[in-house]
């Protein structure tokens, strides 16, 4: 039996991307550039047979699948669960913002990043366990083929840990450029191999 390949993308450039932001669930823009990001996808599987695409369903995201879809002949799934980390009240505010407003929690966040939540928010923990199964349900309803997922830094970083085995602790020491593309291929034994990493 092959593999099930999963490319995993993220959205392309976001509006006000310059600063150190949380965008967490807000439904953010994107920018000239991100847009282009979003269209080359189009291109860069036009000649794969996908299975299907699926996405999260906030707007910075659905751009890339909306175009991907243009050019396979299947609707993409968008899904709340693949949302981008819950970020409470610190959604929209630039890290500079909060370090300063909130000097404890921040810096109890950075001490565990795993656990600790932003007020009103989710831990990555508690993104992780919501995330795990879609991927999971997703994978076994396509084995064999080849998957297309469009998602977010957070929630990439997530899949491409559990991946490779790694702990959620290691979350900053894979990186996620706006636009970029992973391979993971998913073995009916349980194995996944990192194909492509932040191409």
């Amino acid at each position: 039996m092959k593999a099930t390949r999963l490319h995993l993308l993220r959205h392309g450039q976001v509006e006000g991307y310059q600063e150190k932001r949380y965008n967490g669930q807000g439904d953010v823009r994107l920018t000239d550039l991100g847009r282009q990001q979003s269209a080359a996808f189009a291109g860069r599987f036009q000649h794969h047979k996908l299975s299907a695409i699926y996405s999260s369903d906030l707007y910075r995201c659905r751009v890339a699948a909306d175009q991907i879809a243009l050019l396979q002949n299947i609707a993409p799934l968008y899904r709340e669960d693949l949302r981008e980390l819950h970020i409470g009240d610190w959604e929209g505010r630039t890290w500079e913002q909060l370090q300063q407003e909130y000097p404890e929690l921040w810096q109890a966040r950075l001490n565990d990043i795993v656990n600790v939540a932003p007020p009103g928010g989710e831990s990555m923990l508690q993104m992780a366990e919501r995330i795990r199964p879609a991927v999971k349900e997703i994978i076994n309803a396509h084995v064999g083929g080849e998957i297309v997922l469009v998602a977010h830094g957070g929630v990439n970083r997530v899949i491409l840990l559990d991946a490779i085995g790694a702990s959620l602790e290691r979350l900053f020491h894979i990186e996620q450029d706006y636009g970029c593309h992973n391979i993971i291929d998913y073995f009916t034994d349980g194995i996944a191999v990192v194909k492509r990493l932040n191409g």
